[in-house]
């Protein structure tokens, strides 16, 4: 089997931080979003992933090689943003055995042995929802998929698709791929990989579905907040006593990240080199290198050597980014 990665998205929902990092790299509970990802995949018999890059997709593969430096990996750029199935479409010539596609901006939890009892010609993961408005649905008839819906106005399935995706017959998906593009098919001006696979289906092919207990969206801020207190309640805190603190859990806190004189928890996050003095930090974010100094922030996202001194709220700060006392703009 190989896997297929889709990681060239702009992010614009989690500007300001995907202004100096791809979204797949944004941390939540202690690591980014595509090392939560990969490690959802590790025992899976996976003989290659290719990762589908597109804006400041260098910055994936310098993270794949020193975290990952055992996995073979490919990586196709994404040089339009055209859509998920043009996305995998520069990927198929090296598709050549069953496939798993995954999109790259969610985290969701499954244990993939449905993958061993598939007959027909592939396996769609969905999420029962209450709002099945929000998604791209799928409606079923006798366990097999007969058509995808895009946000319907009215709720006539509550199937949402996660964006896992197994491909048994990948002959079909490569055919459709290419049917799509010949076509023209677009939806909001993009190839969309929901649209390929329907004429999969016209063409008779069987798509079974699994439902998940578990699906995080990592999409926008509020979001990855969300995502950041699910992971750190399912997983446990992480975090070493530091004199003169109080650590209130569930929290992850790097050991080379430096609390002093601080009040940490719940449901925050601090990355590696990161610097808190004197803070109260609930329900944070705090990315590599970050500095928080004499801060009560709350329900904020803290970016790369980003620096705060003062007390606010909440807070949105970009990589590099600096905020001191007197700043009252909350992003």
């Amino acid at each position: 089997m190989k896997s297929i990665i889709l990681l060239a998205g702009l992010g614009t929902r989690l500007r300001p931080h995907t202004y100096s990092k791809p979204k797949p790299l944004v941390q939540v509970a202690g690591k980014p979003v595509l090392g939560h990802i990969l490690d959802s995949l590790a025992g899976l018999p996976i003989e290659e992933t290719i990762f589908v890059v597109g804006y400041l997709g260098e910055q994936i593969q310098k993270y794949i090689a020193e975290q990952y430096p055992q996995m073979k990996a490919r990586f196709v750029e994404q040089k339009e943003t055209k859509g998920q199935a043009h996305a995998i479409r520069l990927a198929q010539e090296f598709i050549d055995q069953d496939v798993l596609v995954i999109f790259g901006d969610t985290i969701w939890e499954t244990d993939f042995t449905r993958l061993e009892r598939v007959k027909g010609d592939g396996l769609i993961y969905v999420k029962e929802v209450s709002d099945p408005r929000r998604f791209g649905v799928a409606l079923l008839k006798d366990g097999f998929v007969t058509k995808f819906v895009e946000k319907p106005a009215t709720p006539i399935s509550n199937l949402a698709v996660v964006g896992v995706y197994y491909f048994r017959a990948w002959q079909r998906l490569v055919k459709s791929l290419d049917d799509l593009i010949a076509r023209d098919i677009k939806t909001k001006g993009e190839y969309f990989l929901a649209d390929a696979m329907q004429l999969m289906i016209e063409d008779g092919a069987r798509l079974e579905v699994e439902t998940i207990p578990v699906w995080e969206d990592c999409g926008t801020r509020e979001a990855l907040l969300a995502t950041n207190r699910y992971l750190l309640k399912r997983h446990g805190s992480r975090a070493r006593i530091r004199d003169g603190s109080v650590i209130l859990p569930p929290v992850y806190i790097s050991d080379s990240a430096r609390i002093s004189g601080s009040i940490i928890g719940p449901n925050v996050s601090i990355s590696e080199d990161a610097t808190v003095e004197n803070s109260i930090l609930r329900d944070c974010i705090i990315s590599e290198g970050a500095h928080i100094e004499s801060a009560m922030l709350d329900a904020s996202l803290i970016g790369k050597d980003a620096r705060v001194c003062g007390t606010f709220e909440r807070l949105n700060v970009g990589d590099s980014s600096e905020i001191e006392s007197g700043t009252n703009n909350h992003s």
